[in-house]
């Protein structure tokens, strides 16, 4: 059975991808930058087989060589830890580029110094394939479209950016280095809630549905639940026939979409009633999912699904 490292163990994805893993059986490894917060990372401990084949492991994005110990026997690499923007936060280069891209650089350096390491799964986003003049106009986009970094810097869209050149820079180190990589772009990711608190995105959504952050986001994106972000990664490891990118993306709605179906179904909750002007974020475009498909993948989860679960759980857990 591999063995297999997770980095950024608390994130939204991580987590379950380490859940996912430890019930398949599989020994993992998981990076956090405290494992002795147990706040933040007792919940790991408390899953199923956690006890006999967790480790939880010290390691920061920006410390050259902090993953080697994570790393160095493992058969597999799932690099899935990434800052996301924090609201109101300026110094965007320090809290949000160099973490990313000198963070995959890291940890496929430290990939590249171990033979154990048989292939790594990188976590990229739909947001380094979407943002481009012509999106419109060439959707549906498929894994051979790349997001604009110029576009990205003229709409201020910095997540984008930044994933953007991060995944650039991991082929090109995979390709120099001879690491079998293969990248996963999720789109905007939903799902219940693991973690104690909600992660990022999971944050945003809830404060459109309790009318708390001020506007909602003009932008009209792919959704996919958590479930098959999970189900991705794992095929993307463990089918010798993937290869490349995979696109990992449900249905594109704008977010008027999503309010408008949230209100029919739960209409106790204030919502945001205002949109936000951004521009360049608002392209109507379809993602192609047949590529993933190819290898086997089940057909991705509905809005309604993965929306559903999210707010059950938020209910559940007494953030709603």
């Amino acid at each position: 059975m591999p063995e297999y490292c997770v980095t950024g163990g608390t994130g939204f994805i991580a987590a379950y991808l380490v859940k996912s893993l430890l019930e398949k059986g599989h020994t993992v490894r998981t990076t956090v930058r405290d494992p002795d917060d147990a706040q933040k990372v007792g919940f790991l401990k408390k899953f199923e087989g956690a006890k006999e084949r967790l480790m939880i492991l010290k390691a920061d994005l920006l410390v050259d060589g902090s993953f080697h110990e994570a790393i160095e026997g493992v058969d597999g690499v799932f690099h899935t830890a990434s800052p996301l923007l924090v609201p109101y936060d300026h110094d965007i280069q320090a809290t949000l580029i160099d973490p990313c891209i000198k963070g995959t650089l890291n940890v496929l350096g430290s990939c590249s110094k171990t033979k154990s390491v048989k292939r790594v799964v990188l976590t990229s986003s739909c947001s380094a394939i979407r943002y481009r003049e012509d999106a419109q106009q060439v959707s549906p986009l498929n894994e051979s479209h790349w997001s604009d970094p110029e576009y990205c810097k003229r709409h201020n869209l910095w997540y984008a950016y930044a994933k953007t050149l991060a995944e650039k820079e991991a082929w090109r180190v995979a390709n120099e280095s001879g690491i079998d990589l293969i990248v996963v772009n999720p789109s905007f990711v939903i799902g219940p809630l693991l973690a104690p608190q909600p992660s990022s995105t999971l944050l945003l959504t809830m404060l459109l549905i309790k009318g708390m952050r001020g506007e909602c986001p003009n932008t009209a994106l792919g959704f996919v639940h958590i479930d098959d972000v999970v189900g991705a990664h794992i095929l993307a490891m463990e089918n010798n026939e993937a290869s490349g990118r995979l696109i990992c993306s449900g249905q594109v709605a704008h977010w008027s979409h999503i309010i408008v179906m949230l209100k029919a179904k739960y209409p106790s909750y204030p919502y945001e009633n205002k949109f936000g002007n951004q521009k360049g974020d608002n392209n109507p475009h379809t993602m192609d999912t047949s590529k993933i498909a190819r290898l086997g993948f089940p057909p991705f989860k509905t809005i309604e699904n993965m929306f559903d679960d999210f707010i059950t759980s938020l209910q559940q857990k007494g953030f709603l």
